[in-house]
């Protein structure tokens, strides 16, 4: 229960307080972090080490990536009040939203995949208010209240969570309505995914995205909400993913990693151009 009553302080803080001073105190507990958290900080620098192929000058960068996992948290703990059409029309810049409906189109689904890179929760709950409610899979945190804390910020704004653990069925089911189910694709919680090439190194990716796409025919439409230097935000959809045109029950190895290996380069590209807002803090390479 130690870490529900933690996040409810801070909740109770940060929708307390004006925005900026949030971000401030944000800060400040991040930085606290940073220094004393040393499990963190060293997968965070490994990570950026990767990434940016350099040991050179890397604490500030490191100090970055903790100080945007704090924004996150105030952002996601503040959305359920502030989220709404006028905070996107202030503060997000749209770019190719009209890829979700062009996804659409084909009447089979589509899959809305993205990266802990910016504020995901935030761009899932933008879409849903955009007019583009989805269904989100998640792993369910391990203490009950805070799986309910979390979960209750997501719905209040249209999004239906599922647990990972339950939510095959209900993606399929989903998607053959012509609906849209969202999915982080960066980090693999299972150890059941497949093993490519990310960022030069050999990673588990998860391989849900492109079983369910193969098998439903719902094209993926990758979709990533990064921050700007004045803290507003970028939301920004890529070219929809469409998969073989024959939906298989039995999908084949190359064709799975065919269709892996095109988000994959997607989230790629996206981590190099924002390497402080992958909010990793874990060693993630296999090898």
């Amino acid at each position: 229960m130690f870490k529900f009553y933690l996040y409810k302080i801070g909740q109770y803080i940060v929708n307390l307080l004006p925005l900026s001073l949030s971000y401030r105190f944000a800060m400040f507990v991040s930085d606290l972090q940073c220094t004393f958290s040393f499990r963190d900080h060293r997968a965070v620098r490994n990570n950026l080490r990767t990434i940016l192929n350099t040991d050179k000058n890397l604490e500030p960068l490191v100090r970055e990536v903790f100080r945007n996992f704090g924004k996150y948290l105030v952002d996601f703990f503040r959305m359920d009040k502030n989220m709404n059409m006028q905070f996107i029309q202030e503060n997000v810049k749209v770019e190719n939203l009209d890829y979700i409906k062009k996804a659409l189109e084909r009447g089979k689904g589509a899959i809305i995949i993205t990266a802990h890179i910016g504020n995901w929760e935030l761009g899932a709950v933008a879409v849903s208010v955009l007019g583009y409610p989805l269904m989100a899979v998640a792993l369910p945190h391990k203490e009950r209240p805070v799986n309910d804390l979390f979960n209750h910020q997501r719905e209040v704004k249209g999004i239906t969570v599922v647990p990972s653990n339950v939510a095959v069925r209900k993606c399929i089911d989903t998607l053959r309505n012509n609906k849209l189910v969202a999915l982080v694709a960066d980090r693999d919680f299972t150890l059941h995914g497949e093993v490519l090439d990310f960022l030069g190194r050999k990673a588990f990716i998860p391989k849900g995205a492109a079983l369910f796409s193969i098998k439903t025919g719902a094209p993926i439409v990758p979709c990533f909400m990064t921050r700007n230097p004045d803290d507003t935000f970028v939301l920004s959809l890529e070219q929809p993913i469409v998969p073989p045109l024959e939906i298989k029950e039995t999908i084949a190895q190359d064709a799975l990693i065919k269709v892996m290996r095109q988000y994959t380069d997607v989230i790629e590209n996206k981590i190099r151009q924002f390497p402080t807002q992958w909010l990793m803090f874990r060693e993630f390479w296999a090898a």
